[in-house]
């Protein structure tokens, strides 16, 4: 009996390892040569006035701060409705199944996903902090790139 209790656990122990050793591949085959900051803001179709207000203060602090790094496409900015069809692999990608922001930083063609949905939601709403604490986090993150 008490061989047939350690059978059944290791057993149990080999299936969960087996089932974890398989590793998603979410990397993106990217050139080499990228290396930039892609700022998403995801949402789905029916929005709160905190949603509505990561998006308006992400676009203030973007334009304010980063204007030049907009035109030159080292920083990107897109809204994404996770709702719709053609999004569904982004979102899918990101893990966004609603609202989220997110900051995917490629350098050299490799991608660090820095998901920033609790600090927008906490600090969404207002407007100083959201647009201080945010150009800080992009700024860090341009320093290595």
């Amino acid at each position: 009996m008490k061989r047939i209790k350690i059978f059944a656990v290791l057993t149990i122990v080999l299936i969960l390892t087996a089932c974890s050793g398989e590793k998603k591949k979410n990397e993106q085959s990217l050139d080499q040569a990228i290396s930039k900051i892609e700022v998403m803001d995801f949402h789905s179709t029916h929005r709160c006035m905190t949603c509505n207000a990561i998006e308006k203060n992400t676009k203030y602090t973007l334009n304010t701060y980063f204007s030049r790094e907009l035109e030159e496409n080292k920083i990107t900015f897109q809204v994404i409705n996770v709702d719709e069809k053609e999004n569904e692999k982004v979102a899918e990608k990101f893990e966004a199944a609603g609202t989220a922001l997110i900051l995917n930083v490629i350098k050299n063609g490799k991608e660090t996903k820095i998901d920033l949905t609790d600090f927008a939601f906490m600090n969404g709403n207002d407007q100083d902090v959201f647009s201080k604490e945010l150009k800080a986090k992009i700024d860090t993150e341009l320093k290595i790139l």
